[in-house]
This record gives C-alpha cells, sequence and structure tokens, in this order.
C-alpha cells in the first residue's frame, strides 16, 4: 500500500497519546470523564494463499514470406597472366620521369624505383651492377650503378659509390643501346646520329676514348651480341640488321658481313625505323621491332627472323605483328624471356607481352598482357648474380684452378715491375703476363675477373688501387689501358702505403690494410668506385699496423693480419662496419708461448672453420717465416694454440720460408708468395699437414713475389 507523506503525519502512534494523559491528571483534569475503553485484540493475520501456477508460452507465430533476392556481384578483375617469376628494370624518358628506374615484376608490378640519372638503355653486369646509356641535357654518358638491389628507394646516382664513362675523347653523341660481352669485358654502344658502335672495357671511367669505333651504314638504336659465336647483331633505323661475324676476334671489324633487310614475299622491304632487338641462340631466331614513323602512335611492328646467324639480303619474317589490337606505336626496346616478348611501347605509354612470339599467325595480334608506364625507354631483365665464391673465399677442392697469378716488388733501389703473371697452378711454368703499370703490392680478382691490386710509390707515401679489365682471362702481353681499366688513388681515398686486398663481390664492396704509420687500418670501397674518393669505411686497428685481411661473408667476420703478431677479428662486420676497433685479437701460441712475430698473408676457411697464417718473422731473414693453422677461428680470442706449425730447422730450412708475405687457399692446397728467397710455393693438404720443418710440395722460381692469387676456371665461363 502507497502511504503518501501527508497521512503519515496526521496518525501519530497510540503509545504517545496515553501518557499525555496521565500527566494532566496529576495536575488535575476538569469533570471525571468517563475511562476511556480498551483497544480491542488485534486479529490473527490471515494465512497467505498458495501460489498460482505460472501461465504456458504462447504458440509461435507462423513465419513471414522470404525476402527477394540481392543481384549478382560484377565480375572480379582478371589477375595477370601465370608468367614465370621474373625481375625487370624499366628506364623512363618522360618530361617527369626521365633519370628514374623502375624495377617491376615479371607481370610489371612495381617493387621499387632509383635514380641512376640517366635516360636510355639499360643492361647488367654479370656481377648485377646497373649500366645505363644516356643523352641528357647533361651530356652523352655510359653510368655503372653499383648494387641496385641493394640501394635505398629512389637512391641517386653517388660519385662515391658508382662510375661514369663521360667526356669528349669518348666520342659519345646520343647513346641509345648497348651490349655486355660478359666474357670478354666489352661495352659495345649504339651511339647515334654519329652511325657507329663505339667500344669500351666494362671497368673504364672517366673521360676515356674508346677501345674500338665501328663504322655503320646507318644510325644504330641497339644491338645484341652473341658471345658464344662472337657475333654482333645491329638494329639500324633505316629499317635494316648490320651483322658482324667474329666481332671481337676480328678486331671490331669497319664493315658489316652482312645486312639483313625484313621484307615481304615479293622481296619488297617491310621495314622502316629498327629500333629493339634481341637474339635466341638456341633456335638462332632474331626479333625486331620497328617504330615506323616516329610521330605515329599507331604503326609499330615486330618481326621474328629464323636461321639469323646466316641470313642475308632481303629476307621474309616468320612472323611480323602490326596493326590497331597490337597496340604497337613506338616499341623502342624489347627482352626475350624464353618465348616470351616483353616490349617497352613508348607513344602509347605502355609495357607489353607476346606470348610465344616465335609462333603463331601474322598479322593483327592482340598482346597477351599489357600494363600502363609513363614513356618506357629501355626494359632489361635482371638475372639474380650466380656468383662462384670470391677467389679468397674458396674453400671447396673440386673446384678447378687451373691457374695461380701472381705480382712481383723487388723492392727499394731496384727495377720495379708491374708484371702481374699467370701461372699453371701445377707451378711448371707461365702462361701469360699483364702490365699494369704502376709498383704492385697485392693482388685479388672480383667475380667478373678483373684484377684489383694495389700499389703505391717507392717511398710509400702514395697509393692506390688498380683495377684491370678481365686480366684473369685476357690481356696476355697487353699493358693498362684508360680505354679498359681505372684507377683509384688520391688525397680523399686515404690510401698511402695499402697492402692487402679482397673483394666481397656480392657485396659491391672491397677492403685494404692501409700499412702507414700514422693513419694504419681498413679502408672500405664500393667495387664500382672511380678516382680520388672517400672511402665508405674507415676502420681502425687500435694503432696496429695491418698487411692482409679476408671478409668472409656467410659469417660477416673481418679477419686482419696485423705485423705485431695478433689477428684482429671484427664480428657483424656489415652491420657496424668495425666500430670500435676488433671484437677480438687472436695471438697465435704453441699452447703456452706466442710464436708469431709479424703476420702477413691471412686466409680464413669457413668450411672448416679454420684461419691460416704466414708470419715473415724478421724482415731480414731468409729463414725464420712460419705458416700456423688455427682451429675454431671464427670464435678464437686471446693466446690460441695452433694446429699446424710449419717453419724452419736450426740448421736447415726445408720449408724455404723466410718471409712467406702472401698466401692463397684453394680447399685443400696453400699456395705462398715467398719473397726473400724469390719463389712460389704449394703446401698440399694443409689442414691435415704434421707440420715442423716440411718441404714444399711443389715450387717455382719468381722474382720477389709480393701476392699470390687463385685463378679458377670459372671466370672462363660464359654467362
Amino acid at each position: 500500500m502507497k502511504i503518501t507523506h501527508h497521512s503519515f503525519f496526521q496518525r501519530l502512534p497510540r503509545a504517545v497519546l496515553t501518557v499525555a494523559c496521565m500527566v494532566a491528571l496529576s495536575t488535575g483534569c476538569g469533570g471525571d470523564d468517563g475511562a476511556p475503553g480498551m483497544d480491542g485484540m488485534d486479529g490473527t493475520d490471515g494465512v497467505d494463499g498458495t501460489p498460482g501456477t505460472p501461465g504456458g508460452d504462447g504458440t509461435d507465430g507462423t513465419d513471414g514470406m522470404d525476402g527477394t533476392d540481392g543481384m549478382n556481384g560484377g565480375d572480379g578483375t582478371n589477375g595477370a597472366p601465370g608468367f614465370p617469376r621474373e625481375t625487370y628494370y624499366i628506364s623512363n624518358n618522360g618530361p617527369m620521369n626521365a633519370g628514374t628506374v623502375d624495377r617491376v615484376t615479371q607481370s610489371f608490378g612495381m617493387t621499387a624505383s632509383i635514380a641512376p640519372g640517366n635516360n636510355e638503355g639499360i643492361d647488367f653486369t654479370r656481377s648485377g651492377d646497373l649500366v645505363q646509356a644516356g643523352d641528357t641535357s647533361a651530356g652523352a654518358s655510359l653510368r655503372t650503378f653499383c648494387a641496385p638491389t641493394r640501394r635505398d628507394e629512389d637512391a641517386a646516382f653517388d660519385a662515391g659509390i658508382d662510375r661514369e664513362i663521360a667526356g669528349a675523347l669518348t666520342t659519345l653523341v646520343n647513346p641509345k643501346g648497348f651490349e655486355i660481352a660478359h666474357r670478354a669485358g666489352y661495352l659495345f654502344v649504339a651511339n647515334f646520329m654519329d652511325m657507329s658502335v663505339k667500344v669500351f672495357g666494362t671497368a673504364a671511367a672517366g673521360d676515356v676514348a674508346p677501345v674500338a669505333t665501328t663504322t655503320l651504314a646507318g644510325n644504330p638504336w641497339d644491338l645484341t651480341y652473341d658471345e658464344v659465336n662472337d657475333r654482333l647483331f645491329v638494329a639500324l633505323t633505316n629499317g635494316t640488321v648490320a651483322v658482324f661475324d667474329q666481332y671481337v676476334s676480328g678486331g671490331f671489324a669497319g664493315a658489316a658481313d652482312r645486312t639483313i633487310t625484313p621484307s615481304d614475299a615479293a622481296g619488297a622491304a617491310v621495314s622502316v625505323n629498327l629500333h629493339g632487338i634481341a637474339y635466341d641462340r638456341d633456335t638462332d631466331r632474331l626479333v625486331v621491332s620497328d617504330v615506323g614513323d616516329a610521330a605515329s602512335a599507331t604503326d609499330g611492328s615486330i618481326f621474328v627472323i629464323d636461321a639469323a646467324s646466316t641470313a642475308d639480303g632481303n629476307v621474309e619474317p616468320s612472323r611480323s605483328i602490326s596493326g590497331p589490337a597490337t597496340l604497337l606505336g613506338n616499341p623502342v626496346d624489347i627482352v626475350l624471356s624464353g618465348s616470351d616478348l616483353r616490349v617497352a611501347e613508348k607513344a602509347g605509354d605502355q609495357l607489353l607481352v607476346f606470348a610465344e612470339i616465335f609462333d603463331g599467325e601474322s598479322g593483327d595480334i592482340a598482346p597477351s598482357f599489357a600494363v600502363a608506364s609513363t614513356k618506357p625507354e629501355s626494359i632489361a631483365r635482371y638475372d639474380a648474380p650466380n656468383l662462384h665464391p670470391d677467389v679468397s673465399d674458396i674453400d671447396d677442392a673440386s673446384i678447378v684452378i687451373p691457374f695461380v697469378t701472381a705480382s712481383s716488388n723487388p723492392g727499394a733501389g731496384m727495377a720495379t715491375t708491374g708484371d702481374i703473371v699467370r701461372l699453371s697452378s701445377a707451378l711448371n711454368g707461365s702462361v701469360g703476363t699483364f702490365d699494369a703499370g704502376v709498383r704492385l703490392e697485392n693482388v685479388t680478382f672480383d667475380s667478373n675477373g678483373d684484377v684489383f691490386a694495389t700499389f703505391d710509390n717507392e717511398a710509400a707515401t702514395a697509393g692506390g688501387v688498380f683495377i684491370g679489365n678481365r686480366v684473369a682471362t685476357q690481356r696476355d702481353g697487353e699493358t693498362a689501358s684508360d680505354s679498359r681499366d681505372r684507377t683509384i688513388a688520391g688525397a680523399a681515398t686515404g690510401l698511402i702505403a695499402p697492402k692487402g686486398i679482397d673483394v666481397a663481390s656480392s657485396l659491391g664492396m672491397f677492403f685494404v690494410a692501409e700499412f702507414n704509420a700514422t693513419t694504419p687500418g681498413v679502408l672500405v670501397f664500393s667495387t664500382c668506385a672511380s678516382g680520388d674518393v672517400a672511402p665508405l669505411a674507415t676502420v681502425s686497428t687500435g694503432g696496429a699496423r695491418p698487411w692482409d685481411l679476408d671478409y668472409d661473408e656467410a659469417t660477416d667476420k673481418l679477419f686482419v693480419a696485423l705485423t705485431n703478431g695478433t689477428v684482429g677479428v671484427y664480428d657483424q662486420f656489415r652491420v657496424r662496419m668495425g666500430i670500435g676497433g676488433p671484437d677480438r685479437v687472436i695471438t697465435p701460441t704453441d699452447g703456452t708461448t706466442t710464436i708469431s712475430v709479424n703476420l702477413h698473408g691471412i686466409e680464413y676457411d669457413p668450411a672448416t672453420d679454420s684461419l691460416i697464417l704466414a708470419d715473415v718473422g724478421s724482415a731480414a731473414s731468409p729463414s725464420d717465416g712460419q705458416l700456423f693453422v688455427i682451429a675454431g677461428g671464427s670464435t678464437a680470442n686471446g693466446p690460441t694454440a695452433v694446429a699446424v706449425q710449419i717453419g724452419g730447422g736450426l740448421v736447415t730450412n726445408e720449408t724455404m720460408l723466410g718471409n712467406p708475405v702472401d698466401i692463397a687457399y684453394d680447399g685443400e692446397n696453400l699456395y705462398v708468395a715467398e719473397k726473400s728467397n724469390g719463389a712460389i710455393l704449394r703446401f698440399d693438404a694443409i689442414l691435415e699437414s704434421a707440420g715442423g720443418n716440411i718441404a714444399p710440395d711443389l715450387s717455382i722460381p719468381f722474382v720477389a713475389p709480393e701476392s699470390v692469387a687463385l685463378n679458377p676456371g670459372y671466370f672462363r665461363s660464359f654467362r
């Protein structure tokens, strides 16, 4: 029951009323009122009734009618064709994107962009560096952009990392397409508006004259080279293909051996303005693109020429593609991947793919795939370098080593020599000599077979690095040439008295042991660098003077042989670049006593985790040289007992070790440049040697050898 606030105050409790009457009686009250009646007894509360039973749920209502079906969704976008997974680079040449190069997938999906700064043809060296031609307002040039896959997004050409061939001596006018002869080490450049092919060494840099100039019957746009058969095909803008047989071996002949003119069945020429060209050696078929009238966006063509190695004169293509469905207007460049042809279609701002280009009907054939792309100028497939180990990293005895290379440095007051000599690996004779023209110190090779050699002057006050084009395989009887080779030297380099050198081809870096007394250390440079450039890094050796070094990419460790008798080890080198000096210092011992004096040569074998060292002892002694093998080289620290020690006895010196200034290891045998005793030595199965005063297994006399390097057979293989 609800009680209101007002009714609650009017009803006072009965007990309060009774007490008030009693107080009044004690003081006298008026007439006698009758006594108040007693309240009746309260009635007994009634028993609560039994709760009612809950009612049951009601019956479900009838289901409503189904709604109307929705409309079908639109068809999804067709996926890209299932091309094999590959990487391509596109050189752009539009008003807003000239100077950039895009990395794309096999279906032209963008993955990255860089800015080498040129605008014409592109291709890749065997070690994976990008080469790009250019005819921008800055002038005609060929740029080598080092290690593009490891550069930052939008990375630009950097003169401290990359290099360029440019200047009046080059006679470059409008370089367009070019081809790299990987084994021979040449760049063949289509020099448009000059009616010629210019030839340069792939290692050259700066304002240098070409190795050769081949005059043509028309202006060239692109070319392709069959290196196995030494045959050059040049696409000319007069509608013909010039063919040069035995191009390199014939001395870059000045006249074409044959001319191919795509023609119809009646013998009338159908080609107008050839641009792109590609050759498939396996099927001996040539594919060329024709832009027709450069002002027209609809008259482009593609021709397939069979039996290209012998084709001559007016030749009817086995397949011709042209017409509006093809989307061909100005197909300025092409590249083959198997039987798939990719096309840089500049006028139509597209990248096209014609699958199975060698087969099918001629006529107005639509491309298999097309993607928009603003003013593509050139297209190149990037084949990830399948690099063999660098010569200082060979640890597999099954790798064929037909030759070793040695350099000589007779020293102050004696006739100096810049000869780099190739010897048989059996040390039974010389098979070739190249004159670098500088006072050589240490030599090694990159993955292309280019020699990297340190040098200095007789006073050891100025030094540098000489990079010789394909010295490992070619150049017998030749001398250094600016048209093929280059030098890194000058005040900015920090090269004063450089000694040992090691190349990490896959990283695009090389390391130099700088021996000068004032600023000893390790200098790191780009393998593409040239001229007076600062090093990428300068690494402290804690004041000790380094003579040689070996970098192991697999473990990212740099091992440095120091002339104080110790080895400095730098862990995680790529990450830290040697900041803070060596992480560990190894001192060779016989278990209790230090036995190293003056370390020079060093090799690390990751297959067995062995460190091999050469110690010249006293430079004035012809008999106190030693060789050491340290097991567990990757973790050794402090005084470390050697596993093998080879050195002369007190009376006789069977080892011939006096000043072993350099060593080279082929996975089993150790070659030694023994300077004071004038010989190249070989100690076989060095890791299993019992050591002691043992004679070398092989030797050959050599005047004051300063360095020795392996010259493996894979340098002579074709790409």
